[in-house]
Parts: C-alpha cells; structure tokens; sequence
C-alpha cells in the first residue's frame, strides 16, 4: 500500500506497512522520541534508542514516510483479532477488563501506540495516515476497530476529568459494550480554568464515529488516562469515508456472521 500521489493528499508523503525490520525499528526510534523524549514516560524496553514490547511482533506498522527525505514522521501499529488472541488478549486487555467487546462477533482490529513527530504534526501528515489506516480496514474486512487515546495528566487528571464530562453526554456506547479499567484514574480537586481540547487522536476516533467504552485507565507508566474506544466500521463517518476513499462507507466488507 502506498499513498500520497492521488489528490485527497500531500504529495510530498508516502503511507504504506513496513515491510522490513528497519521500517519497523524507525516506527520504534519515532515511539521512543515522542512518548519517551517528549512526553516523559518510562520506557521498560528502550535499548538503541527504540520503543517496543512484545506485541510488536504480532503487529502490523503503518507508517507515513516523507518522500523526499525517507524519513518515517508518522506511524500507528495494528494488532489483529485472531493474533491477539493466540497470545492470549488485545493490548488493551491489559488495562481494561474487556470480555465484551473481546466477543464480539466478526473481526477486530486494534490500534495503538499512534505517533506523529513533533515536526510534522499538520493536518496532512494525520490525512496521509489515517488514508492509510482506512484502506487497511477495507483491505482486511474489519468489523470494529478498537483502540486507546490518551489524555495528558501532568495536571493530576483535572484535564481528562473534564474531557470525559463531555464525552459521556454523547459518545457512550452501550451498558452491554462497557469495559472497567484495572487501574481507575486518582481523584482529582478543581476545574480547568479553560475548557480542554480534546487530544487530536480521540478528536480522530470521534469523527469516525467512534463510541467511549467506559472510564479512562491510569497508565503511570505513559503518564496519561487511556480512554477506551470502539467502532463499528459498517457505522463510520459517511463524510470520513469519502473523504479518505472516495465511496461511500457502505463499500466496507463485512466478516461478520452474526
């Protein structure tokens, strides 16, 4: 898979699954910059300079690349159903009791460990990989897409109390799809003194469509609250869909069988 030459995006930028160790390990060397770097979180498994655990080896790694330069600006790893559960469970298994949404009938995909470098955070670096991300849930048939979006919590979790004030007035999923998280976030005295932006990653799953499974998880580690999503693919965003595949969402495979 490659884009970045038709009209819906940059040109200047490719998207395509690594196909070598060493697309692999820029998409970690790009982690370790960000989460560990920049955001400060405790890297169990940072030899060389490089983000990775053991689920890296069951996933496939999208990742945006700038043409001119070859470098990898963008990547996002991608953990299917029928691999996860040969190691014994999702990724988010580890944070959430997720029996629920784990049984779901069809295929599941998850994402995670979605990055862009500080340098080339635009909206056509985000454009280029959620194209790619897209065209992989065609390709591959996915029923649902499930995932984690981080909210900062340098602030003690006033931020992230408030973003999920706002998203349980309209994006719950339902009571039957709820996940707990296994570390709950601390509480947390005030109020933000502006109302929070929502992180670009969650602004992203909403705007598919996405549904909220339940409270956030504490991730001291990443030094964030880890906001469960899920979507039902036969349910995103007309608009998202032509936008990033020019046709209409109802063109998605469906695997499941109910």
């Amino acid at each position: 898979m490659t884009r970045g030459s038709d009209s819906r995006q940059n040109t200047r930028l490719d998207v395509t699954v690594a196909r070598s160790r060493t697309d692999i390990e820029a998409t970690m060397r790009l982690r370790y910059l960000v989460f560990g770097e920049e955001l400060g979180a405790t890297i169990h498994d940072g030899a060389e300079g490089l983000e990775r655990d053991d689920y890296d080896a069951l996933c496939d790694h999208m990742l945006v690349r700038e043409r001119a330069s070859g470098k990898v600006i963008a990547c996002s790893r991608i953990l299917d159903g029928d691999r996860a559960r040969s190691a014994g469970g999702f990724y988010s298994a580890s944070e959430f009791e997720m029996d629920a949404v784990a049984a779901l009938p069809g295929r599941i995909m998850e994402l995670g460990r979605t990055c862009v470098h500080p340098d080339h955070r635009t909206g056509a670096t985000i454009s280029t990989l959620w194209s790619g991300l897209a065209q992989y849930i065609m390709d591959h048939g996915y029923d649902y897409l499930i995932g984690c979006a981080s909210i900062p919590v340098d602030d003690g979790g006033v931020q992230a109390r408030a973003i999920m004030n706002r998203l349980r007035s309209r994006f719950m999923a339902p009571e039957s799809l709820t996940v707990r998280p296994r570390l709950a976030l601390p509480p947390a005295d005030g109020e933000p003194s502006v109302l929070p932006r929502l992180p670009p990653l969650l602004k992203a799953y909403l705007s598919l469509g996405a549904r909220v499974c339940g409270e956030p998880c504490w991730d001291p580690d990443f030094r964030v609250a880890d906001v469960f999503i899920l979507v039902d693919t036969q349910r995103l965003s007309a608009r998202y869909v032509r936008h990033f595949l020019g046709q209409d969402a109802t063109a998605i495979p469906r695997a499941a069988t109910a």
